[in-house]
């Protein structure tokens, strides 16, 4: 698809300008005649006009807009309009809204103009599609969160807003190669931030699968294609053993008289390396790259049930089964609609290889999700008649209707929501509850209702005691205790795990908090006044920084609650009488003299460079030896030279170096990607860096002596500190190091390896 891309640009460029337009002229009318085609041939019906009507009114409405590749920018809603009816099987209104769901945002047509002209429905999608500026997070938040709730809002009426929008970023993922490499990482993060888990919620399998891969593929480029390589150099191998695996089952299936097929299913490059980096292992340590899928196809509905355990009979009376990796979502789907039965058994080869058993039926769920399940009566009604995709949708509505004022805080709520695995609990009546893997009591106290959550004291699980934050499992049943007299504490958020109680947990504590807040406003009016000090902003901010409070709320509730007492000290910082700096881990890394040269829209202030308005964002910084005292480095990730790293703009406009795949870039791209800049590093191997190193194997003597040979005789690298403990002939230890860059970690950990017994070596971030 890529290089078919390619291609036509190429040749466009090489014609003159009339030649262009009348090749683009047929390039569009190809792509519409193919969306129309795809269309007839759904089971939708055939409403073929409005279709044509939408094209040719979002044609003229973008008649001479380019997109940054060169192409027309009508190709880019013809592609989405495409995948909305391809990938997910949406009908004529979907595939209109498509169509127009740029018109109101990029053309002078309104909303109203849209509803005079397609009718209510349509505008109200392309409505939730357009994106809106200010909003509840205030100037400094970039606009996608805010662009988020409301698609979020539009969505609980009509979720095809939702769907779009994803159809949207998944193009937008297609063609993200023409993007800066800033903008590259904005979008993809933000796509595996919220919209792979949101694709996934929803059940749409095969385009969680690519927005992953496609993300990862532009933030990691080089481990991307390292792993691409390893894929290919296996391939043959694979598929020898899933041949020698399948054919015996076939065997049996035929006997059987069962109508099937069975296809190979491989890990994405994104699972492998998400695998690798959870669970410090190498590519080639990875054995579910191949998984095996049975997709049967039953006589008769009420037979769907028994012919996938008469094919799970069949498989185990061939193949030793795994006692604890069975997965049995037949009777009780997953909270995205997914039904199958998973079970892993041992091939002739030694591998475990988990087969997955599904219906035509499920296979259709699993790959277009709960459009699978939706009717339409007629194109201006839309149903859907999924009571778990309700339930999901009026938990999204709760957490909309008391936002967190902060951007961050209210997409990481929203995101855990978009849980990937699902346990089911029953309550007191037998009735079933599906929550998310690893929830609390306390989290089905608020699933059941806001006021059991608010006056839970303890639970009965199975019929015993357990308190608040005893971790549910499936099956378990659960019975929640309350007294009147109870009321929320704070440290309950720091064990709920569901949105639902994270948010009403945080809105209750708000409510109670306020008056607080209100009485440190009124002392900290009182203390300005009595010295002659007006209560500005700027004030405001400085007291924060120095009392360490980065929102002006927790520093009024500070002065409200009298864990702050404002005195002299403070009037000196206000003065600007301070000697107060803040430590932090600079003061322990070694970095040579700052270069006071000014680089292009920097300024060097207080130490740390500051972005001016003259910034060119979409060009990269530069850190280098001269330069890296005048970028911030936080303690979440702690990058070194060698690292995919990021630049990000703090509210100061200084410049905050991450890794690219550090938990807190992840966020900050998703809330803040108008911030985000491509930062590379231009070093020569002359400052060191801490690195910390876990190593895990059978304890043995002498052990100790050959890690500390390994490092110091061969490598003559100089141990900080070396951590170890054992239990039960197991040992368990960190050694921490200095390094020049991301490659002496390698060299270390591959020399590491090769010591007897030692089973396992990883990097700590």
């Amino acid at each position: 698809m890529a290089n078919d891309k390619i291609a036509n640009e190429t040749k466009a460029a090489e014609m003159t300008l009339e030649e262009q337009e009348a090749y683009w002229e047929k390039k569009v009318d190809e792509a519409f005649q193919h969306l129309v085609d795809t269309y007839l041939a759904s089971r939708h019906r055939k409403k073929v006009d409005i279709i044509t009507k939408a094209f040719n009114f979002a044609r003229q409405a973008h008649k001479g807009v380019r997109r940054l590749s060169g192409e027309p920018y009508i190709m880019h809603p013809i592609a989405v309009a495409q995948i909305a009816c391809e990938e997910i099987g949406l009908g004529s209104t979907s595939i209109c809204s498509a169509l127009l769901h740029d018109v109101v945002e990029d053309t002078d047509y309104t909303t109203e103009d849209i509803t005079n002209i397609f009718g209510a429905k349509i505008a109200q999608i392309v409505d939730g599609l357009t994106k809106i500026s200010g909003g509840i997070f205030g100037d400094k938040a970039s606009a996608q969160a805010e662009n988020f709730k409301k698609l979020l809002l539009t969505m609980s009426d009509d979720i095809r807003v939702i769907l779009i929008k994803i159809c949207d970023r998944l193009h937008n993922m297609r063609t993200l190669q023409s993007q800066p490499a800033n903008k590259q990482y904005k979008i993809a993060g933000e796509t595996l931030y919220i919209y792979a888990p949101l694709a996934h919620r929803l059940g749409l399998n095969k385009i969680k699968t690519e927005l992953e891969d496609l993300s990862f593929r532009y933030e990691h480029p080089d481990t991307y294609k390292a792993i691409q390589r390893k894929l290919a150099t296996t391939q043959a191998s694979r598929e020898q053993l899933f041949k020698d695996f399948t054919d015996p089952i076939r065997e049996q299936l035929d006997k059987m008289g069962m109508k099937y097929e069975i296809k190979a299913r491989i890990k994405s490059p994104y699972s492998i390396w998400n695998k690798m980096q959870n669970k410090h292992v190498t590519f080639d340590e990875i054995y579910d790259i191949l998984a095996v899928r049975i997709i049967y196809t039953p006589e008769t509905p009420e037979m769907e049930i028994p012919d996938c355990f008469k094919i799970y009979i069949a498989a185990k009376k061939l193949y030793k089964l795994h006692p604890d990796r069975t997965r049995d979502w037949t009777d009780n789907p997953k909270a995205n609609g997914y039904q199958a039965l998973h079970i892993t058994l041992m091939s002739k080869q030694g591998q475990w290889i988990e087969v997955q058993i599904r219906s035509k039926r499920m296979d259709e769920i699993a790959e277009q999700g709960f459009a699978a399940h939706w009717k339409y009566k007629d194109e201006s009604e839309f149903v859907e008649d999924d009571n778990e995709l309700n339930e999901w949708l009026r938990t999204i509505k709760e957490i909309l209707d008391d936002p967190q004022p902060d951007a961050m805080d209210f997409l990481d709520s929203i995101k855990l929501n978009l849980f990937a695995s699902e346990i089911f609990v029953f309550t007191p009546k037998g009735d079933i509850k599906t929550m998310p893997a690893g929830c609390t009591a306390l989290d089905f106290a608020f699933h059941i209702h806001t006021f059991l959550g608010s006056h839970c004291i303890g639970a009965k699980v199975n019929h015993k005691l357990v308190p608040l934050s005893h971790r549910l499992q499936s099956g378990d049943q659960v019975e929640i205790l309350t007294s009147k007299s109870q009321h929320v504490q704070e440290e309950w958020i720091n064990f709920v795990t569901t949105a639902k109680a994270k948010g009403k947990i945080q809105a209750i504590l708000r409510r109670d908090s306020r008056e607080v807040r209100k009485q440190g406003e009124e002392i900290l009016n009182k203390w300005l006044q009595g010295n002659g000090l007006e209560p500005t902003t700027s004030i405001l901010d400085k007291l924060c920084e120095f009392h360490e409070f980065k929102k002006h709320d927790n520093f009024f509730y500070a002065l409200g609650m009298k864990t702050v007492i404002l005195g002299e000290k403070d009037l000196d910082e206000l003065h600007g009488k301070s000697k107060h700096q803040s430590a932090g881990w600079r003061k322990f890394v070694p970095f040579l003299n700052s270069d006071k040269k000014k680089e292009t829209g920097l300024q060097q202030e207080d130490n740390y460079y500051v972005v001016k308005k003259d910034f060119n964002k979409k060009k990269p910084v530069y850190i280098t030896e001269s330069n890296i005292k005048q970028y911030i480095f936080p303690q979440c990730c702690h990058p070194i030279p060698g690292d995919d790293a990021l630049g990000y703009i703090d509210n100061k406009n200084h410049i905050e170096i991450h890794k690219r795949a550090c938990p807190v870039a992840s966020k900050l791209k998703a809330s803040f990607g108008n911030r985000i800049l491509d930062a590379k590093w231009d070093m020569h191997r002359q400052l060191f860096f801490d690195a910390t190193v876990r190593i895990r194997g059978i304890d043995r003597k002498g052990m100790l002596l050959d890690v500390s040979e390994v490092l110091t005789q061969q490598l003559g690298i100089n141990i900080r500190k070396i951590t170890i403990s054992t239990d039960n002939g197991i040992f368990d230890g960190s050694v921490a190091i200095r390094v020049h860059d991301r490659d002496d970690v390698k060299v270390i950990m591959d020399s590491l390896k090769h010591i007897t017994d030692l089973q396992e070596v990883s990097q700590i971030i």
